[in-house]
């Protein structure tokens, strides 16, 4: 058995080291017929993993911190870190047999397998570098990954095949790279963490069971569109911050982050926010790449996300980069956002 986790802290029921490829050993052979396609796309995303540390790791060194010269599809400056990344994961990915096509954040049309490459049954939607504008102050970043199953006919992978609601994830999964490189994932059977160890070049599991308080003690916003927030919406940040006489204050700790805000919220508990507001009406994180894959882990933790009118698993996505408002974290203070912005439509 893992060491399990109490409070933060680690009550040891074993000392053997739990490597990733053990533990997705042992969850695959609780399902009998399982064919090991899921647990090879996980092997494959933690190398890419190991490989994307080691260039964030060196960026200093390498001559591959900035801009690449280039935008994404969403109109953003690209990095070079973001082009290296997402060429990491696409060469990791694309020759396994598994996965019938790839998504990525960074690219404007779905990535089809090579011809010379036998296609699988599941779709991968990815965020290569998540925070990436952060690299060059050297904040934490990370990868955010999902993995869907083939729902349209034939062998080729279809946009319909990414257009599936959040609760029709198999796994979802974040790599966060910061003062340690850890991997966060879920397959349905609970959220688990595990910390790379340089010296040998393995992910270890360090936080099985991944438990996120139901209230929590920070509340990550970016206060600078407070003036372009609707007044529910202030009006809820108001209560988070304790300002109405409702709740005890939230903490309020935002690094710009996606990855690293959610991270420290999932373990000590708390609230990641980015609604909707008069210059994003639609909100600004997207729904695949973004929203999905950490509400599905969040849900797996105990916690909870909505987009303010509806859990975020159930929203139906209508295009690759659609975006979407977004409150996630302790179900407690979810549910709050839930409650006051039911009618903010």
């Amino acid at each position: 058995m893992p060491p399990t986790r109490t409070s933060g802290t680690f009550a040891h029921t074993d000392t053997s080291v739990v490597t990733i490829d053990r533990f997705i050993i042992e969850q695959e052979e609780r399902y009998p017929e399982a064919t090991g396609e899921l647990s090879g796309i996980l092997y494959d995303l933690a190398l890419a993993a190991k490989m994307i540390a080691n260039k964030v790791r060196r960026a200093g060194l390498a001559d591959i911190l900035g801009a690449a010269g280039s935008d994404n599809v969403q109109g953003e400056a690209q990095q070079k870190l973001d082009v290296i990344a997402n060429e990491i994961i696409v060469k990791a990915m694309d020759h396994g047999g598994r996965l019938c096509a790839m998504a990525s954040e960074e690219e404007e049309e779905i990535i089809a397998i090579p011809p010379q490459f036998r296609r699988g049954k599941y779709v991968l939607l990815f965020d290569p570098l998540d925070g990436s504008s952060n690299i060059d102050v050297n904040v934490p970043v990370g990868t955010i990954f999902s993995v869907l199953r083939k729902v349209s006919p034939g062998t080729e992978g279809t946009v319909d095949d990414m257009l599936q609601p959040g609760h029709q994830q198999v796994a979802a999964g974040y790599v966060i790279y910061g003062s340690s490189t850890m991997l966060v994932y879920t397959t349905g059977q609970g959220a688990h963490g595990f910390t790379l160890d340089p010296s040998i070049g393995e992910f270890l599991l360090s936080h099985p069971d991944i438990r996120i308080p139901p209230k929590g003690r920070y509340l990550s916003v970016n206060d600078a569109y407070e003036q372009h927030w609707t007044e529910p919406v202030r009006a809820l940040m108001r209560r988070y911050r304790g300002l109405d006489g409702q709740r005890e204050a939230m903490n309020v700790r935002y690094v710009g982050s996606l990855v690293a805000d959610f991270h420290r919220n999932l373990l000590g508990g708390g609230l990641f926010a980015y609604p909707a507001n008069t210059k994003s009406p639609t909100g600004k994180l997207r729904l695949l790449y973004e929203c999905n894959p950490l509400a599905f882990i969040v849900e797996q933790a105990g916690g909870a996300s909505t987009n303010g009118q509806q859990r975020t698993l159930d929203i139906v996505p209508t295009k690759l980069h659609e975006r979407a408002p977004y409150f996630i974290g302790s179900k407690d203070d979810v549910a709050i956002a839930t409650a006051m912005l039911a009618t903010d439509a």
